[in-house]
């Protein structure tokens, strides 16, 4: 009877394991794809800024309806 008990004990540990592993691989995941977002906005934002800047610095004017600079 003892050794069902814990073989009993050692697969529902076994089993309670393998769920919390599953559980924090599916939060690291979306973690990651979270960060790529939030990298990728940032990357499109620092790339419409230096834009704009380029265009000021040429002497245009920026067409924000356009999201494109409007030449001198």
């Amino acid at each position: 009877m003892w050794p069902r008990v814990i073989v009993g004990g050692l697969a529902l540990a076994g089993l309670v394991w393998l769920v919390a592993e599953i559980r924090e691989d599916g939060a690291r995941s979306l973690t990651t794809k979270i960060e790529r977002q939030n990298n990728a906005a940032a990357s499109r934002a620092h790339s419409k800024r230096t834009d704009y800047d380029s265009c000021l610095d040429a002497g245009g004017l920026w067409n924000f309806g356009a999201g494109e600079c409007d030449g001198p």
